[in-house]
């Protein structure tokens, strides 16, 4: 009888908390912070490279919002932001969400910061609703989860869950050499010690779906299951450069016409595997042709690929596939051919128990959810191997994202916020 009644407290509590989310309170946050860094043109595009003046217009806006409700703020050694509001006899560990607010060049508005200041807003709502909550809540914006300027992603919430040094990031260093630590310094983020996650209770982060699945069901928030593992793998094709017109057909060793019959394997490899594993994708996304003449069989290829899926066994059999592939080309072709596995990451099963309270505070809000998998990469994979991490996507238009088409409507906007904070609010006890 206990529990059935403490179910229902916390029904009643995060309602009260998801009826308290002020859309137009978010909307301006998300308006505003699309500013920064905005580029001309149709839709609503923003350029926010890590350590750039706009990433510093962005950052002192959130660090304002932050305290304007009333939370304290610190900044770790890599730039990571940390909001933490500490209500009246909150005691154990924080439970915290977020996301980042860097972009892609020419990215959308709201690819990461949706999910920092859902967080905020979470936070107002709460305190709107007059709950305190038994534990601190810590709002979170990672540096660099995009890796587009300073490494190959997550960068933040790599160091926060201890994956990489402070020392080993802030030495990392742009296209132009200038490195981490120097661009942070530059624009009054460089602060100190290191954020580290494995000290919050839980983690939430609120992202758009970068996909149709739920706009094509008419959902307005999905609970994550799991993030994709990803592996990426360089390949090369050595064949024979030769004269276009003086080489006979037959005695040609083209490096180019292997590498496209090896794309087209890996195409029919990942297509076969989707029948047992629908999440399996693999994707050759850039070719390097040499010598690059009209007028010369090409001798060399470099290429990429990659490979992704919730299951390990998926992405080992693709990989498998590429290497048989390449194996089978070289021998009919009389070609050279390498492949390197160059990173790694395994699948990332989202907790239980913050799937739970997500789909309790869609109840809370009277939402509708769906359960769905990411076939992108979220801070959330790395925050999860040291804390219980859990995920919420919000509806993209036509599933467009890393762009300025990119659009997740108000009003989906904040009805997955509700649930965010219903949850958020479950969590914290």
């Amino acid at each position: 009888m206990e529990d059935s009644d403490g179910d229902s407290d916390d029904h009643t509590t995060g309602g009260a908390v998801a009826a308290a989310v002020d859309e137009s309170r978010l909307r301006e946050d998300l308006e505003r912070n699309g500013e920064f860094g905005a580029i001309p043109g149709e839709g609503h595009g923003r350029t926010v490279l890590t350590g750039t003046e706009s990433n510093r217009e962005a950052r002192e806006y959130l660090v304002s919002r932050l305290e304007d409700a009333g939370l304290a703020v610190e900044v770790d050694a890599v730039g990571n932001i940390v909001g933490r509001w500490d209500p009246s006899g909150a005691t154990g560990a924080p439970v915290a969400s977020g996301s980042h607010l860097d972009s892609v060049p020419e990215g959308g508005i709201f690819d990461g910061p949706l999910g920092v200041y859902a967080a905020l807003e979470s936070v107002r709502a709460m305190q709107d609703a007059e709950i305190e909550p038994g534990r601190p809540v810590g709002v979170v914006s990672f540096t660099e989860e995009e890796g587009t300027r300073f490494s190959s992603g997550l960068l933040g919430s790599s160091v926060a869950a201890g994956e990489w040094s402070p020392e080993d990031a802030l030495a990392m260093a742009d296209e132009e050499g200038t490195t981490l630590g120097a661009a942070l310094e530059a624009i009054g983020f460089h602060g100190e010690g290191r954020l580290d996650a494995s000290e919050w209770d839980a983690w939430l982060e609120l992202h758009v779906e970068q996909h149709t699945e739920l706009e094509s069901r008419g959902v307005p928030a999905g609970v994550v299951t799991a993030v994709t593992g990803i592996t990426h793998c360089s390949v090369a094709v050595e064949g024979e450069a030769n004269h276009a017109g003086s080489t006979p057909m037959g005695d040609r060793h083209d490096a180019l016409c292997a590498a496209a019959e090896f794309v087209t394997d890996l195409e029919r490899a990942a297509n076969e595997r989707t029948e047992v594993d629908p999440a399996a994708v693999g994707t050759v996304g850039e070719l390097s042709v040499s010598p690059g003449a009209r007028n010369v069989v090409p001798g060399n290829v470099r290429t990429s690929v990659d490979i992704r899926s919730i299951e390990r066994e998926s992405m080992e059999y693709l990989v498998d596939a590429a290497r048989e592939s390449l194996d089978r080309i070289a021998a009919d072709r009389g070609v050279e051919t390498d492949i390197e596995r160059e990173f790694d990451v395994d699948p990332t099963p989202m907790a239980p128990r913050c799937r739970t309270a997500l789909r309790e505070g869609a109840e809370a809000a009277g939402l509708e959810t769906i359960e769905l998998h990411s076939g992108a990469g979220h801070d959330s994979m790395t925050v999860a191997a040291v804390t219980d991490a859990g995920m919420l996507f919000a509806p993209s238009r036509d599933g467009v994202s890393h762009s300025p088409r990119e659009w997740t409507d108000w009003a989906d906007c904040a009805a997955a916020t509700r649930v965010l904070a219903a949850g958020l609010t479950r969590l914290a006890g």
